[in-house]
């Protein structure tokens, strides 16, 4: 993982902090916003008291805070285990598919395993969990700790995540917020209420956020369970698309926004795996941030970013040159195809042939 652009816009910063909130820490923080260092001031929320420990205990930062609380929509309301914090139909549905047969098979395993394999599986549940009958609210946490304004939010509680984003309608642009990263769901009803990617994406642009990046995750069901995409039980190769991470951000047009803060939305941009907006958001307020950092070298390392494939990258001016050439390196090569496209065309061919 190449951290060269956070790097450079973290040295841009001076003593500002970069502050993020992971709702749902299990794992812990995504080690691309450790490029900044010392500059990273964070507090990750989990259940698992167990994982909250182990995770501190490996901390080596001094600004990052890992706090075992459950938290709801409405502080001090009992969150009920048992039914779960989804919805009926979002838990109906997950019943039906392959990664729940797979951990009912492993399910004794699982009973005895270290916490590391638990979440590997997501099974969160097993492990040492904080007090279910005294959840908190986001806000008020962040009133205790004196957050009134930070970075990035991260949501990824497995269930009351869209209650618990609507906790913060209308404070999300009034904190600062820049990025925001959300699991959504692409099953569900139609309720207003339901934890459902068209609900979350209705809210977050209602808060003035655009969607700069989707991700999908497909699950297959446990009737013809599809090979895994990963060393543990969890989204497939084919199947129905069930969950994602959808990713919201402030526009280059966001007015009010100072030289840090325009420093680290592009940061977040970049890596986020969207350094095309990085690029423009610097292109278009160059005057504003030419006298704290090196512009050019942030374009080339943009660039670079933009041709992962290349072993040898070119720069940014020369990287717009070969665009505006219409080169060829733009564009997939007649017949240049993987094994896995060319069987499945084969496949294809012999199950449909052309009359």
């Amino acid at each position: 993982m190449d951290s060269a652009f956070t790097a450079l816009v973290a040295d841009a910063l001076g003593t500002t902090p970069f502050r993020l909130l992971d709702v749902g820490c299990s794992g812990g923080l995504d080690p691309r916003w450790r490029a900044f260092g010392q500059r990273l001031q964070a507090i990750g929320i989990d259940a698992s008291r167990a994982e909250c420990a182990r995770l501190a205990k490996a901390e080596t930062l001094p600004g990052v805070e890992y706090v075992p609380v459950f938290v709801a929509g409405v502080a001090g309301r009992p969150v009920d285990l048992v039914r779960g914090q989804a919805s009926p139909l979002i838990m109906a549905i997950r019943e039906r598919l392959s990664f729940m047969r797979t951990r009912e098979i492993r399910a004794a395993r699982l009973a005895r395993a270290e916490i590391e394999e638990q979440l590997r599986h997501n099974a969160w549940e097993m492990t040492e969990l904080a007090d279910s009958t005294k959840p908190v609210a986001v806000a008020e946490l962040l009133a205790s700790r004196g957050w009134t304004e930070f970075d990035y939010l991260k949501i990824d509680i497995d269930g009351s995540d869209f209650e618990v984003l609507q906790t913060l309608d209308g404070r999300l642009k009034h904190a600062g917020v820049l990025g925001v990263q959300l699991e959504v769901n692409f099953v569900g009803s139609d309720a207003p209420s339901e934890h459902a990617f068209h609900n979350t994406d209705r809210f977050m642009r209602k808060q003035g956020y655009e969607l700069f990046r989707l991700d999908v995750r497909n699950y297959s069901s446990r009737a013809l369970p599809a090979r895994y995409v990963w060393p543990t039980p969890a989204e497939t190769l084919t199947g129905r698309p069930f969950q994602g991470e959808a990713y919201y951000g402030r526009d280059i047009d966001a007015a009010g926004f100072d030289v840090p803060k325009l420093l680290k939305l592009a940061a977040i941009h970049e890596a986020w795996g969207v350094p095309d907006l990085a690029a423009e958001l610097l292109l278009a307020r160059r005057a504003d941030v030419a006298d704290s950092i090196d512009i050019d070298k942030a374009l080339d390392l943009l660039a670079a970013a933009a041709q992962p494939d290349r072993t040898r990258k070119l720069d940014y001016r020369s990287y717009m040159r070969s665009f505006e050439a219409d080169s060829p390196s733009f564009y997939r090569r007649e017949g240049d195809y993987t094994l896995g496209e060319r069987l499945a065309a084969a496949w294809a061919a012999f199950r449909f042939p052309r009359r």
